[in-house]
């Protein structure tokens, strides 16, 4: 894919639910992987044509693994001229050594959101922008259905009342295929996951399933995400 085209379909995203307004300080949540690098590449070039004036900050949070180095990432925002923050946690040894976790995922989220939502909060942002692709927005829903018995998934724009700050998925309509391929094009590494639960978890299990019924049936990712587009309330448009 090319940057003209994630401009594209991230701008369609943006406008459809009205995910930017005027005096924005947005802040991208990039975790070093390929979706956070193109979501961080689109809404730094963005500033520079969209209608609406905004800002972007960059922050990782670091969840204490040994051998993840963001110095790469931090070359990049320089190229962009995006201010980095890297916040420094403990949830990895929390995580899996003090608690334990059977679940580690679930509880390594809710910490890593809380510890982003604050340093945004700090850094003087309102917005904080998260990586979440075509494929992520299909794998949860899937996730929800199968493993919770309930129709559900993350909404394009939602409000963190606590904290008085609204999240927003520009990549929603950008397939993981195509980050993977801008990532490539790019020249920038994204940072390994140093995370022990990595590639053995409950949404690896729905990305090889769906990979396994688009052998049968092709259409079934743009027929589930159609079906969330159009039928979950919390994604009609213009919210």
């Amino acid at each position: 894919m090319k940057i003209q085209k994630l401009l594209s379909y991230t701008r369609q995203a943006v406008n459809d639910y009205n995910m930017i307004s005027a005096g924005d300080r947005i802040a991208v949540g990039v975790s070093g992987g390929k979706d956070s690098i193109c979501l961080l590449t689109a809404l730094a070039q963005m500033r520079r044509f969209f209608p609406l004036p905004f800002e972007v900050e960059a922050i990782t949070v670091c969840l204490g693994f040994e051998g993840a180095d963001y110095s790469g990432i931090a070359q990049y925002c320089r190229e962009l001229g995006v201010r980095y923050t890297v916040v420094e946690t403990s949830i990895g040894e929390i995580v899996f050594e003090r608690k334990k976790e059977d679940n580690p995922c679930s509880l390594c989220a809710k910490m890593r959101k809380g510890a982003l939502n604050s340093a945004a909060e700090e850094l003087g942002c309102n917005k904080i922008a998260l990586g979440h692709n075509k494929d992520d927005v299909i794998e949860t829903f899937l996730m929800s259905l199968i493993y919770e018995g309930r129709i559900n998934c993350f909404s394009p724009v939602s409000f963190l009342e606590r904290k008085k700050l609204y999240s927003i998925r520009p990549l929603i309509y950008v397939s993981e295929y195509e980050t993977e391929s801008l990532v490539k094009s790019l020249g920038v590494a994204p940072v390994k996951n140093p995370c022990p639960a990595d590639g053995n978890t409950k949404r690896q299990e729905i990305k090889e399933l769906i990979k396994s019924l688009s052998k049968t049936y092709p259409t079934i990712r743009e027929n589930i995400f159609g079906a969330v587009s159009r039928g979950l309330d919390d994604w009609k448009r213009g919210n």
